[in-house]
């Protein structure tokens, strides 16, 4: 029975990096969605029709749920639900209020370096124990 116990313990202390990875994925692809949500003024071309940031959000959201275990991380959520029509093979893409347009995946994998960047300034800033 002891060596059962030991046996779960430890098999629960190695999974925790795992589910603490999971959820930190997680909350990156919450953030690209987000990020793409609040684009003010901003217009996402998907196969040819233009929709608002929200109706955008609204669409990665949908594809993230039928993509299911394939999304395991930030970077197969841009491949997988970001990049394109799966059904066209259509890139998305986004316009700016200045009229300056950029593939969704670029502005993905852009919001997804700054997300880094925030969390690595948050590690650094963080008072020592």
């Amino acid at each position: 029975m002891h060596r059962m116990i030991t046996t779960l313990m430890l098999f629960t202390l190695l999974a925790l990096p795992a589910f603490a990875q999971q959820d930190i994925e997680q909350q990156k692809i919450a953030y690209l969605i987000d990020s793409v949500a609040t684009l003010q003024g901003a217009t996402f071309i998907r196969n040819g029709t233009e929709y608002n940031a929200e109706r955008a959000a609204d669409h990665m959201r949908l594809k993230l749920r039928f993509a299911g275990s394939r999304v395991k991380t930030a970077e197969d959520f841009i491949t997988y639900c970001g990049t394109g029509s799966s059904m066209s093979g259509t890139k998305y893409t986004i316009r700016f209020q200045d009229g300056r347009a950029v593939d969704s995946a670029a502005f993905l994998q852009g919001k997804l370096a700054e997300y880094a960047t925030r969390r690595l300034g948050h590690v650094l800033a963080a008072p020592a124990h």
